[in-house]
């Protein structure tokens, strides 16, 4: 019995052990397969927060994609508008006139090509590289150095504002210039009971400038006197600025259409006195 009661025991220790192992196993399989899943999921989540970066990146790009010229012939006539002016066409041959006439142009030729030029192409070169504004091209290039694109816009606004006040003055004569004859062609009357004569500061002076002074700028006769609102250039500088805020507004997709025509504005005028001048002086030689 007793050696019979050993051997019993001995195999119930053994299955014991055995079914002890079976459990471990099955329980280690179970451990791995829990782990697969968890890699599993986990290389799903990574996928899925990848995706959501180039999703998220690909939304960043499209928001700091800005708008760009519809052909390079625009963004060239564009640059053209920009350079030539009001400056160029009304106050450069004063000035070149006044301080020396052809001798005036030889400094203005070394500064234009040893400064001007580089300056302006340094301009065009960094706002094509880095596509930003005034500001943010100042504060890429360096955080210190934003104040310059802030003092840029405010040149900018300062110049924009009696740049508008000009086109003002433009819209109005332009106004005024569906009459026949025009209203500044000859000095206005003064009909009285027995006799009509004229206007004597405009008989002093001449008619186009009694017209500007007395009814374009409606100006006081001193500096004391108020004189009131002028509501017809009011309403044409309101018109101006209107139509400065639409272009800002629709961006370089409506302002580049425009550019073609812009672009040569100035030019035509001066080539058309240019043609006068040569007429006219052509008539002279040949009266002489």
């Amino acid at each position: 019995m007793p050696k019979n009661s050993k051997a019993v025991k001995r195999a119930l220790d053994d299955d014991v052990t055995e079914s002890v192992k079976d459990l471990l196993s099955n329980e280690d399989g179970r451990d791995d397969t829990f782990k697969k899943t968890s890699l599993i999921i986990n290389n799903h989540e990574g996928e899925g927060k990848e995706c959501d970066v180039e999703e998220g990146g690909s939304d960043g790009d499209e928001e700091e994609e800005r708008p760009a010229w519809n052909s390079k012939l625009q963004y060239i006539l564009a640059q053209v508008g920009f350079s030539v002016g009001l400056g160029n066409v009304w106050r450069f041959p004063y000035l070149c006139q006044k301080n020396g006439g052809g001798a005036y142009l030889v400094p203005y030729l070394i500064l234009l090509i040893l400064i001007g030029i580089p300056l302006f192409f340094l301009e065009l070169a960094v706002g094509q590289r880095i596509r930003r504004g005034s500001i943010g091209v100042w504060n890429y290039i360096s955080p210190r150095l934003g104040g310059i694109g802030f003092a840029s816009c405010m040149v900018c606004f300062f110049v924009a504002l009696y740049y508008n006040v000009i086109i003002s003055w433009s819209l109005f004569y332009f106004s005024q210039s569906f009459q026949q004859p025009l209203p500044w062609h000859e000095c206005p009357l003064v009909k009285n009971k027995t006799m009509t004569y004229v206007v004597p500061e405009c008989e002093k002076s001449s008619a186009t400038t009694y017209y500007w002074y007395r009814e374009a700028l409606n100006i006081s006769n001193n500096i004391s006197e108020g004189g009131g609102l002028n509501w017809r250039m009011t309403l044409c500088l309101l018109a101006a600025w209107t139509m400065v805020c639409l272009a800002m507004i629709k961006g370089i997709q409506s302002s580049g259409k425009t550019t073609v025509s812009n672009s040569k504005a100035p030019i035509d005028p001066l080539s058309r006195q240019e043609r006068h001048n040569v007429s006219d002086q052509l008539v002279e030689t040949s009266n002489n």
